[in-house]
């Protein structure tokens, strides 16, 4: 199948979303035999790697669409995702509780986005 392949994983995730209870199932890969990572290594393995992605990747991809995003050639993807690391560190600074209602905000209040990058009020 695939050269150093060692063993493969399932984690089922369960959350409830507004009142609703959600089940995801996701899959896995790894080079590491099961001598060397047991389940319950997997499983730490697999929330470390969310840790280090939300801060960012998590925000991009969730609330700015990233993956979703098409373009594939040239520098442009690497052009999007600079503006989308600089969309996140300006939505870092609107007062709100999480970056989507940060956007819904700027949305209804667009002299805030304005003076957030530097637009002079009333111009």
């Amino acid at each position: 199948m695939w050269k150093g392949l060692k063993q493969g994983f399932k984690v089922t995730r369960e959350r409830m979303v507004k009142g609703a209870r959600t089940v995801e199932v996701v899959h896995g890969i790894t080079s590491l035999s099961a001598e060397r990572a047991d389940a319950a290594t997997l499983l730490g393995l697999v929330r470390d790697h969310w840790r280090i992605e939300n801060p960012l990747h998590y925000v991009r991809d969730v609330t700015l669409g990233e993956d979703a995003c098409r373009v594939r050639k040239g520098t442009a993807p690497q052009v999007l995702a600079a503006l989308r690391n600089a969309v996140v560190h300006l939505l870092s600074g609107v007062r709100a509780k999480n970056h989507p209602e940060a956007i819904e905000q700027l949305q209804i209040h667009p002299d805030q986005a304005q003076a957030l990058i530097g637009i002079p009020q009333g111009e």
